[in-house]
């Protein structure tokens, strides 16, 4: 991930909440659907649908929808790798 320094910062932004850094964790490697995120997270859908929209504008993650349920996976699996560095649980 070669990007300017504003990027980088953008990025690390967007990922300053905890739900979204769990959320980061909970893809590394993998995708999930926003069902399966939600229960793992134990949040509200639509605020987990926020947190999801806000990641997916900054483009930190990519969506897929297969029929009436979105599937989401990141965009680069670098930033998982800064996840776990953080030692972020889920």
């Amino acid at each position: 991930m070669d990007l300017d320094l504003e990027t980088k910062a953008q990025i690390l932004k967007t990922l300053g909440h905890p739900v979204r850094l769990k959320i980061v964790a909970l893809l590394a490697g993998k995708s999930a659907y926003v069902f399966d995120l939600m229960e793992s997270l134990d949040i509200r859908q639509a605020l987990l649908s926020q947190h999801l929209k806000v990641m997916k504008d900054h483009g930190l993650l990519k969506a897929r929808r297969e029929g009436v349920r979105v599937c989401y996976s990141l965009k680069e699996e670098t930033l998982a790798e800064i996840v776990r560095l953080m030692q972020v649980d889920v």
